[in-house]
């Protein structure tokens, strides 16, 4: 018997704190528009006793700054905690120091982001993607997603493949647009996702934490011949991200390859036929103007 499709009417940053929540141990939380609504879910949640994936409540620190919330998720993270924040703008760019820390020791985590423009000559809390391309260089993995279907759809995918490469994510839609777009979608649910999770990932998370009882040595001074050598050691993490982010997303219950794929080729289809229909007029517009022109030249 095919399972019920449960519905629900919600915009993008209730979609991605949905999801993210079942993932979400620990929520290190700063407001800032546009993403301001997804911390505030996932407190509401938490505060009312809901569940994570692991059938425990999620511990959310609200600190003083963005700053500080990157800090408190690096931290969280080196102790075992998978840890989530949620930003945008300006506030995305006070996490970049912690960011390169945080893919620099391999530490598997989801940055949930309603992208917006930086402010620049002024202020403004709408616009385009300047904060996320901000932060390519930091070493964190990037996945975005174009509707509030897609942010319910794909969220778990960075939080499923951080976990099987290591490598971080940012998670991210755009700002308003998504975020802030209410539409009825499916809805992924605990039931969806759990057979998607590998257990073996989640240990290998556990026993690379800081522990008294397994004491090592992290974030020391290296000169060049050693620093860049253990740089290049991430390389083959990187490297796995495409196969792995395919394989969560052929895994998915919608199958978003599939439905994405067909959305694309139906999108070229009619590309092509648009244009085809405008070369076609142009071509048809050009002969009227001839005749037209050697028409003229007859009278006179």
């Amino acid at each position: 018997m095919a399972k019920e499709k449960k519905f629900m009417t919600c915009d993008g940053n209730t979609a991605a704190a949905h999801v993210s929540y079942m993932f979400t141990e620990v929520a290190a939380i700063y407001p800032i528009t546009p993403s301001s609504p997804m911390a505030e879910h996932v407190d509401e949640w938490a505060a009312k006793g809901t569940k994570n994936l692991f059938g425990q409540n999620v511990s959310i620190q609200e600190m003083e700054s963005e700053g500080g919330a990157a800090g408190a998720v690096h931290g969280s993270l080196q102790a075992g905690a998978l840890t989530t924040t949620f930003t945008a703008s300006q506030g995305l760019l006070l996490m970049i120091p912690n960011m390169y820390k945080i893919a620099g020791e391999l530490l598997p985590c989801v940055f949930d982001v309603s992208a917006r423009t930086l402010a620049s000559h002024s202020l403004c809390i709408f616009g385009d993607h300047q904060d996320v391309y901000a932060c390519r260089q930091t070493g964190f993995a990037m996945f975005c997603s174009g509707s509030v279907q897609e942010v319910m759809d794909l969220t778990a995918v960075p939080h499923l493949a951080t976990l099987k490469t290591h490598v971080p994510f940012i998670n991210f839609f755009d700002g308003f647009r998504t975020s802030h777009e209410y539409h009825k979608v499916e809805v992924m649910d605990m039931e969806d996702i759990r057979p998607l999770v590998d257990e073996a990932d989640i240990k290998n998370f556990r026993d690379r934490a800081l522990s008294p009882e397994r004491p090592v040595t992290r974030g020391t001074a290296e000169n060049p011949e050693t620093f860049f050598t253990h740089r290049e050691a991430s390389n083959s993490h990187y490297d796995a991200i495409p196969d792995v982010v395919e394989h969560y997303l052929a895994r998915s219950l919608r199958s978003p390859v599939v439905s994405i794929t067909a959305s694309l080729t139906t999108e070229l289809r009619m590309l092509r036929t648009s244009l085809s229909l405008w070369v076609l007029l142009q071509r048809l517009l050009a002969r009227l103007s001839i005749t037209s022109q050697a028409k003229a030249r007859r009278l006179v």
